[in-house]
């Protein structure tokens, strides 16, 4: 919208890309007006800079507005009839319910390296870390236990 300048015509392939909202639409396409800008719609061919494009404009614009809130009214019940068959709406969980207290068991034993977690359950690290809450102290690669760090 900064790069157009008076003189320009603005182009879009449809109404909706504009503007979210009738009114929205409107403000914008006043606004390229009141700047000399014309503004064409190439779906809807519609032409502003014309009397005819400006009252075609205003009727398109309600039935996008129109169409949207269809949409957005029957996704609304289609969820509250998803929440009334017990539905949640979530994603489902990544590990069956056997597999996370198989991952809960190896866990809790600090000798189970976290990558033979990994492979045996052929989960990601993301998945392991998404399931245990507080990740126990592991041994890091390349260090030894039992060596005290000498502090001067």
């Amino acid at each position: 919208m900064g790069a157009v300048r008076p003189g320009d015509t603005l182009v879009v392939w449809r109404l909706d890309r504009l503007g979210r909202s009738l009114k929205h639409l409107i403000d914008t396409i006043t606004q390229l007006q009141e700047r000399g800008i014309g503004f064409r719609s190439i779906t809807e061919s519609i032409d502003t800079t014309t009397s005819g494009g400006k009252l075609i404009f205003h009727v398109f614009g309600a039935l996008a507005e129109f169409e949207r809130d269809i949409i957005r009214e029957r996704t609304r019940a289609g969820l509250a009839a998803a929440r009334a068959r017990g539905k949640k709406g979530e994603r489902p969980s990544a590990l069956p319910p056997k597999k996370i207290a198989q991952l809960q068991t190896l866990a809790a034993d600090p000798e189970t390296a976290i990558a033979d977690i990994l492979d045996t359950l052929k989960i990601s690290r993301a998945t392991y870390y998404r399931y245990i809450k507080t990740p126990p102290a592991r041994e890091q690669p390349g260090t030894s236990k039992g060596q005290d760090d000498v502090v001067a």
